[in-house]
């Protein structure tokens, strides 16, 4: 079977679009490997670069590369777009209308962008504070565009919606020096508070971990049901607070009991009435 002149010419056309599309496949599948390479490139770089610069917050240094990374992104979309004819103006409108239906449908997660960078912005917390909000605590390991991780008090990784830290109430236990502790120790009724007092402030006193100014307090804090509670009060660097605190606890009972004072635990006094004196 033998083709005629206007096949050929027309399997010749159709062999040639065949090759353009495939040579413009490949240039847009090189294009995209390329382009993810590079973003990764990018976000090391600005890594580095924030690394070496002075008094840079570790807070700012993911979002940065994290921003970095995805303005590569967009770019390489783009050109791989180009490469198959679409016109700019074409991917910036299709962009646009894209925007504008993921921004409907993602209400959630742009109140967590927005959210992030309120964080940002205020710093209320930094990376490696320890931090409580809503019943969410644990250490700042980095904040993102949309979540914050953190590591909580027993090593567990909690990762938590921007927009849920923002919304609430943040207590920040490391972004002071100094820690306020305070201490209860009950004593029996029939010791001698004066005496309890001075044990207990000779405790602190002789603690270096406790600051001079404001100075230690041993208070009267409440006459319970079965003793008389003591507060020791004092002021101490942040990092000293919970080992000062289990160490005084343990010197207190050991310094009370080598002076004869008690540590009364709980009791209740039971009478008992005869039925016949009941009705006397």
């Amino acid at each position: 079977m033998q083709l005629d002149a206007a096949e050929m010419n027309g399997l010749g056309s159709l062999a040639e679009l065949l090759l353009g599309y495939a040579l413009d496949l490949a240039a847009g599948v090189v294009i995209l490997l390329l382009g993810w390479l590079l973003a990764g490139w990018a976000r090391r770089l600005v890594l580095r670069l924030l690394d070496r610069t002075p008094h840079m917050d570790r807070t700012l240094k993911p979002v940065l590369a994290s921003i970095a990374r995805y303005t590569v992104l967009v770019f390489v979309l783009v050109a791989v777009l180009a490469q198959f004819g679409v016109q700019t103006a074409s991917i910036i409108a299709l962009l646009g209308a894209a925007g504008i239906a993921v921004g409907l449908a993602l209400q959630g997660t742009l109140q967590n962008i927005a959210a992030g960078m309120m964080l940002l912005f205020l710093r209320p917390f930094q990376v490696g504070e320890y931090v409580s909000a809503d019943g969410v605590d644990g250490t700042v390991e980095e904040v993102g565009l949309f979540v914050t991780t953190m590591t909580t008090f027993d090593g567990l990784y909690r990762s938590v919606p921007n927009a849920k830290l923002w919304n609430a109430t943040i207590t920040n236990y490391d972004r002071l020096p100094t820690r306020r502790l305070d201490i209860t120790i009950g004593v029996s009724y029939d010791d001698s508070i004066e005496a309890a007092r001075r044990v207990l402030t000779a405790l602190l006193e002789d603690d270096r971990r406790v600051m001079d100014e404001p100075g230690p307090q041993v208070l009267v804090g409440a006459l319970s049901d079965s003793s008389v509670d003591l507060i020791l009060r004092c002021w101490c660097a942040k990092g000293d607070y919970w080992p000062l605190a289990f160490d005084l606890r343990q010197a207190a009972k050991e310094r009370l009991e080598a002076e004869g004072l008690t540590i009364p635990f709980p009791q209740r006094e039971v009478r008992v009435v005869e039925e016949g004196k009941l009705s006397d």
